[in-house]
């Protein structure tokens, strides 16, 4: 019955309701109170999901310009990446953007993208070694996609079926 609770106040926060008090006093973390100090109107959530996303994608197509320099690529691609999962905390919150990045569907998927992020920024500023600076937006890459899928219902499993069904065939 508590687990059933749970889902449901989960339910709620994902939708936008109240949730009881009681809990809410019970859960008093730093985000907690980040949250009770970021309010923001919608349209000031609009305006900063806008403005953060575009910043990012800019980042993003800017990095192609840079493509034969892959350190400069791995900063300003990673950098995009970077504004553009943040553009999300302006939508709908920094604590219910935390909370379902760490939700036990995609948490695997979240610490794969966020350690790619970091491998890649490593490798292009501090190793700046081209060859792995590479290899790690590569990586970073495949880990966006697969955090992206991890939104889509039922999006990774056919995913998976598919590539299986692909290598799958014979020569």
């Amino acid at each position: 019955m508590e687990k059933m609770n749970q889902a449901f106040e989960k339910m709620k926060m994902l939708v936008g309701m109240e949730v009881d008090e009681e809990e809410q006093q019970q859960e008093s973390s730093f985000l907690d109170d980040f949250n009770r100090n970021c309010t923001l109107s919608t349209k000031q959530r609009l305006y900063g999901f806008a403005i953060c996303l575009s910043a990012g994608i800019t980042c993003t197509l800017l990095s192609m310009l840079v493509f034969f320099h892959p350190i400069k690529f791995g900063i300003t691609f990673s950098f995009g990446n970077l504004l553009a999962l943040g553009s999300t905390a302006f939508l709908i919150g920094p604590k219910r953007q935390v909370t379902m990045m760490l939700d036990p569907v995609r948490i695997y998927a979240t610490a794969l993208y966020i350690a790619s992020i970091i491998i890649a920024l490593f490798c292009a500023v501090y190793v700046r070694n081209k060859l792995l600076t590479l290899l790690a937006i590569v990586l970073e890459f495949g880990a966006l996609i697969w955090y992206s899928l991890s939104y889509i219902p039922f999006a990774r499993s056919m995913v998976s079926k598919i590539m299986a069904s692909c290598f799958d065939t014979e020569f």
